[in-house]
């Protein structure tokens, strides 16, 4: 397949890349380059391409998904980029899991904003049993009151504890692999990328769906980008937040500045991409890096979180739901069960 334009210039044909895409064949290195590096006057043209490849999975739907920080801060791993860590100055809130009411008040928030997808977040390792225990009983009434889609999101998972929350109802799981393998080193020490991947192996085993994504900012390369998409793509997650990271004072990523508005909406197109068929998720820092671009990020994406994120301030919900109405989008209804 020829992928540059009669014309002989070293434009590539982004058509013909969304073609192949849809075809199930993966992008190479030099093509994923291609996307990441094209220049901004190309711009229009590449997010054509991704719409193509979007419009035929996902037509003109949105799916919004709200999060609730259900514990926050007294994290003991080190991710540098959080501010909810053990190496964190950031100022946070910090509580304990909160009870079954409050989840449940949330649970109703996220119907009054549309949301199809309710994600319970807590910070830490991984749940400790009371925990656990705390997060399933949550889960089974939001269930039977609810036609919510649950998402849960409590750090590195055992077999049974991922058993227990797929018995309880939980839908899908989220574990990022946050970057890539060879630049995970510098970003976090408590444990390892390894153990992502074996969380997100099972989440898969249990049933629940897979949840997996990225946070782009974090001093990777353009080919680590495209790496990352490809494990991604090799894991396959069935949904793929696409984070911009949103340098927070006090921790060890605040001078890492903010991924320029054209770039992010590059990645987004490559994911796209390079992840045909899933749920492509403009997620957090996009306020912060795409700005008064936000909107094309959704010939892309098909997902965006509603409202705020765990310790940093959202969109306002209105103003999303005006984004997508303006675009001629439409929000993607819950189904009922």
């Amino acid at each position: 397949m020829n992928m540059y334009p009669e014309t002989g210039t070293s434009t590539w044909d982004w058509q013909a890349i969304a073609d192949k895409a849809l075809e199930g064949k993966c992008l190479s290195m030099e093509e994923g380059l291609a996307v990441l590096e094209a220049e901004d006057t190309e711009l229009l043209p590449l997010l054509q391409a991704a719409f193509k490849v979007r419009k035929q999975y996902y037509g003109v739907k949105v799916k919004l998904n709200m999060i609730i920080n259900a514990k926050s801060g007294l994290c003991p791993e080190d991710c540098g980029y959080c501010s909810q860590s053990i190496v964190s100055k950031a100022p946070v809130e910090k509580y304990s899991l909160l009870d079954k009411e409050t989840l449940l008040a949330g649970a109703k928030e996220a119907m009054a904003r549309q949301a199809g997808t309710y994600c319970i977040v807590a910070s830490g390792r991984g749940p400790t049993p009371k925990e656990l225990d705390q997060v399933v009983e949550a889960v089974k009434e939001i269930r039977a009151t609810t036609p919510l889609k649950i998402c849960a999101c409590l750090g590195l998972l055992g077999n049974e504890q991922a058993e227990r929350l797929a018995e309880a109802g939980v839908h899908r799981y989220n574990h990022n692999l946050n970057t890539s393998r060879t630049n995970y080193g510098s970003i976090t020490t408590t444990h390892t990328y390894e153990q992502r991947i074996d969380t997100v192996e099972k989440v898969k085993h249990s049933g629940m769906s897979p949840c997996s994504g990225v946070i782009i900012g974090m001093g990777e390369t353009n080919r680590e980008i495209v790496e990352m998409a490809y494990s991604l793509r090799e894991l396959d997650a069935d949904s793929i937040p696409v984070n911009f990271l949103n340098a927070i004072p006090g921790t060890p990523l605040e001078f890492a500045g903010t991924t320029p508005a054209m770039k992010a909406l590059r990645v987004l197109a490559l994911f796209r991409f390079i992840c045909p068929s899933k749920e492509i998720r403009v997620a957090g820092g996009r306020e912060v890096s795409l700005r008064s671009l936000q909107p094309l990020a959704l010939y892309a994406a098909n997902s965006i979180f509603l409202g705020d994120y765990l310790t940093t301030e959202g969109q306002d919900v209105s103003a999303d739901h005006r984004m997508i109405e303006d675009l001629g989008f439409e929000i993607e209804q819950r189904a009922t069960e």
